[in-house]
């Protein structure tokens, strides 16, 4: 068992881990041509609410409804009643978000009020944010049926496909940005139409592998179909309770409208960052495990249901901890590496650096909590996570308040980051007090190796690391070079040190 997850969490982090790499390229292009400016804060907020809602609907409540009822149609029902629930489910989902999308368009600047109470009306930055709002907005219901086709896909264990398709993303908006943006009054509006023209080839790109497994859906609306009313009966309270960390981040936005300008572009650069492992380890082992324990819940599994639990938080554990000392002691020279040209000065990175660390405070609690909810999705539970999501949220907020007049934007980020862990801890509580997780034995000497190894590590990159005053004097080879020699020596000496310590990666629960 553990072999075959691993196998295809492997395949899905290679594929995305493409994608994430063209997402740098994508934002150190931004940072060189338009650096941390009104209009560029402009752009991140037309950008983050499709995205947000993307992340909302389609990646999270949508997915985490729709993949174990459509495993379990999968494995108890014919060919015939698959493809009609298919066919059901995308004709509502794309008929939703249609109507969706021409109230996003028509009502952009109700949601740029909405969503950025701090710009203030009339102005050229709510103004142009208003306008490629407009642009931007399709986007989700072209992701949303690319996250549908990527649901089915990954339920007949084809996850190299829907984990590539955001290249296309990154591709678009690399060549809007070079090639467009010139012919633009504001120059930036070239990436909001990068954003739809990347949304779009990614929708079109999963067509030839829906037909190769001969289960391309045909639109037809029917949502008193008992399979779309599950769906929807599970949906609804998942829009909330499964994207808690996407909330929180646009909470972050929101509340950093009235900081000043550039704020937003040092929090989006600083996110993406954080987004990483996030994307590239903690999604990846999610998406992998959910189709996995739905199977495991449909055939009354329990031992092997707590097996692949065991397996995926000590995994987000062996990835999630060191990568959050990695990006804190790395901040600033990841930052300036990726950064620091054109138009992105020496002051939008040490900003960009504060809020950079408080987000990687909690970047395995955001892994976790990806992980420990689809112990909960699996098994159609929707309604304990977002208990728990809910209350996480109230502290993120009250955080936010407590903490951003002291810290500004970098309050924010440690806001989300303690609302993670909180979220994290909970969950973990009630797997373990519901029974649906029972720690393996010898969970303490694993930690303890853990810890030792992640201590030996930060040891070596503090001797390794140059002083930041040192990378800003560098050109960008020698920043790279140094860079990447930290980043493998740190991560080849980690994992020797584990294996020294006696830690065997597909053996542990056994």
């Amino acid at each position: 068992m553990q072999k075959k997850l691993f196998k295809s969490t492997s395949i899905f982090s290679a594929m995305t881990f493409i994608s994430r790499i063209l997402g740098l390229l994508r934002d150190m292009v931004v940072a060189h041509l338009f650096g941390a400016t009104g209009m560029t804060d402009a752009f991140y907020v037309a950008f983050k609410i499709p995205n947000f809602m993307r992340r909302l609907f389609a990646e999270g409540a949508f997915s985490q409804a729709f993949v174990p009822v459509l495993a379990e149609y999968k494995q108890q029902r014919s060919y015939r009643e698959l493809q009609q629930f298919i066919d059901y489910t995308a004709g509502t989902l794309g008929t939703i978000l249609l109507f969706l999308t021409l109230i996003g368009v028509l009502a952009a600047p109700l949601f740029i009020m909405l969503f950025s109470p701090g710009f203030p009306q009339y102005s050229s930055r709510f103004s142009l944010a208003s306008e490629m709002l407009r642009i931007t907005f399709p986007y989700i219901l072209f992701i949303s049926l690319t996250a549908f086709a990527g649901g089915v896909l990954n339920t007949h264990n084809r996850f190299a496909v829907p984990a590539f398709t955001p290249v296309f993303l990154n591709l678009a908006l690399i060549a809007a940005a070079i090639f467009l943006a010139p012919y633009f009054q504001y120059p930036v509006q070239a990436l909001a139409w990068g954003v739809f023209i990347g949304g779009l080839i990614q929708l079109l790109f999963q067509y030839p592998f829906l037909k190769h497994i001969n289960l391309v859906p045909r639109f037809k609306w029917r949502w008193r179909d008992p399979g779309v009313q599950r769906v929807l009966k599970l949906m609804l309270p998942a829009i909330f309770g499964v994207s808690i960390v996407q909330i929180g981040l646009l909470i972050d936005t929101m509340f950093a409208s009235f900081l000043p300008q550039g704020s937003i572009s040092w929090l989006y650069n600083s996110e993406r960052l954080m987004m990483f492992p996030l994307g590239v380890f903690g999604v990846a082992i999610a998406t992998v495990i959910l189709p996995h324990l739905a199977k495991r819940f449909a055939e009354q599994s329990e031992h092997e249901y707590s097996a692949t639990m065991n397996w995926a938080i000590q995994s987000i554990l062996l990835i999630g901890v060191p990568a959050a000392i990695g990006l804190i002691m790395l901040s600033g020279p990841l930052l300036t590496s990726l950064f620091n040209y054109g138009e992105f000065n020496q002051y939008d990175v040490l900003m960009s650096q504060r809020s950079l660390v408080a987000y990687a405070v909690g970047v395995p609690f955001m892994m976790l909590v990806k992980v420990l909810a689809s112990g909960f999705y699996a098994r159609q539970n929707i309604k304990t996570p977002v208990k728990i999501a809910t209350f996480a949220l109230i502290v993120n907020i009250a955080f936010n308040f407590i903490l951003i007049t002291p810290l500004q934007h970098a309050g924010l980020a440690l806001a989300s980051a303690l609302a993670a862990l909180i979220n994290s801890g909970l969950l973990i509580i009630l797997l373990i007090k519901y029974k649906i997780l029972k720690l393996k034995k010898g969970w303490g000497l694993f930690l303890l190796r853990c810890m030792i190894a992640n201590i030996l590590m930060v040891i070596l990159i503090m001797w390794l690391r140059a002083p930041l005053s040192t990378w800003f004097a560098w050109h960008w080879l020698p920043r790279f070079v140094h860079l990447f020699i930290i980043i493998i020596v740190s991560t080849v000496f980690y994992l020797i040190v584990l294996r020294i310590l006696g830690l065997r990666f597909l053996e542990r629960s056994k």
